[in-house]
């Protein structure tokens, strides 16, 4: 340890008694569900059904989230398990699910869950998909009922990433619904944050205390040739349309979305000041390079230029781009948390190095007055990653997926050295 104790001796450290220290994890990627879309989309769940079997060794990792002393958890809450068909409310799916919160409560840990992370009921997907109007009540009629079953959470996130659930089932069409149509994308972005700005009031209205955001995925855009007019367009507005756009409709009400070389498409949508804190998932920076072949004009790369090097899912190492997405989204005026970060790596050393340096400009934008009140490493343990199977290794645990077995890195020993140096 000695070593990685030298590596935070310079740091700055965060006061703040309120500070949330987490974890981050989803559902359906710890523990899969045959209920879900994502299950009939992915064959590896016919060999890896259970992924993680965090549904039944919850107990387990809760001792492992306890052991790193982070004094706060987001997990989400897996819809598919609770509704496997439209009409079905599984009550014992609704207790497991409390049993973990309560065990978070007992010892000292913040729950924070996340309502939606990216799965759906495979009736839901196939009868109500988020392109039709139908979409915003059942999904509204669902987490209602949720609602006033769950007890002991006052942290909640509506909506995980949904740009990412637009661009990669909307246009990309790589994940569930499959879809590559810009109109039905603009629609069901539409419908998303309306149920959003919905879902706020009705929680509100159950609990008082309540804490609600979105987790939204911002990153770093650069041209990929500096030279290149085109290349510097496309990451400009790549900026506006991932980054500025959403912050921009929590703002205003109006969501302005450039589509590169075509006009910006404005959205009206009831989100304004529908937002106690903001959530931001941030792993890296992607470069811009116009190609006239590609879907847009765009083609999205990754270079390493600073020496940070690339993850083992080729993502650039670029702590510095996190200090420049909370500086753009303190125009919120309200707190910030970082609900995810972290790194796809088999390499200790390298999961280390990247945890320090981005808590080092984490305290550094603390420093200079952003309001930041969380930081939440993805992931607790190795998990399923979306589209990359089982080989993105994230985990400050890792995962035999043969037999279940959880062991530690030693990036879990030092990011509980990072809590405990400034708490303890």
């Amino acid at each position: 340890m000695e070593r990685e104790r030298q590596f935070i001796s310079q740091s700055l450290r965060i006061t703040k008694n309120n500070f949330l220290w987490g974890v981050a994890t989803s559902a359906f990627q710890l523990e899969g569900s045959p209920y879900a879309d994502w299950s009939t989309w992915d064959s590896i769940f016919n060999l890896n059904p259970k992924v993680t079997n965090h549904y039944e060794l919850y107990k387990e990792d809760i001792r492992l989230i306890k052991n790193l002393g982070v004094n706060a958890y987001r997990f989400s809450i897996e819809w598919s398990r609770i509704q496997p068909s439209e009409n079905y409310w599984n009550k014992d799916v609704v207790k497991h699910y409390q049993r973990i919160i309560d065990l978070l409560n007992e010892n000292n840990i913040t729950p924070m869950v996340t309502i939606h992370h990216f799965t759906h009921p495979v009736w839901f997907i196939k009868k109500y998909p988020w392109h039709t109007r139908k979409s915003i009540e059942k999904f509204k009629e669902y987490v209602e009922r949720l609602i006033e079953n769950i007890k002991g959470v006052d942290y909640w996130i509506t909506f995980n990433e949904p740009y990412l659930l637009i661009l990669g089932g909307y246009i990309e069409g790589c994940i569930p619904p499959g879809q590559q149509d810009l109109n039905l994308a603009i629609k069901a972005l539409k419908n998303i944050l309306t149920c959003h700005g919905q879902l706020y009031d009705m929680i509100h209205l159950i609990n008082k205390n309540a804490m609600i955001s979105i987790a939204h995925n911002m990153a770093v855009f650069a041209p990929w040739l500096t030279w290149n007019p085109f290349d510097r367009i496309l990451a400009k507005v790549a900026k506006r349309f991932y980054n500025h756009s959403i912050i921009e409709g929590f703002m205003d009400g109006k969501i302005r979305l450039p589509i590169p070389f075509r006009k910006t498409i404005e959205v009206d949508v009831p989100i304004q000041g529908k937002l106690d804190f903001f959530g931001i998932n941030y792993y890296t920076r992607v470069h811009m390079r116009f190609n006239p072949f590609k879907k847009l004009f765009v083609e999205f790369r990754h270079k390493d230029i600073n020496g940070g090097g690339l993850t083992d899912m080729g993502w650039e190492i670029y702590p510095k781009g996190l200090k420049k997405v909370l500086r753009y989204a303190s125009r919120l005026k309200v707190p910030l948390i970082i609900t995810e970060n972290g790194i796809a790596t088999k390499d200790d050393n390298r999961k280390i190095k990247f945890i320090k340096a981005h808590v080092d400009v984490l305290e550094t934008a603390i420093q200079e007055g952003i309001d930041v009140r969380g930081y939440f490493y993805w992931s607790l343990i190795d998990n399923y990653e979306w589209l990359h199977g089982l080989d993105a290794r994230f985990g400050l645990y890792r995962v035999d997926f043969r037999n279940y077995r959880r062991s530690p890195t030693r990036a879990a020993s030092f990011y509980s050295y990072i809590i405990k140096s400034r708490y303890h």
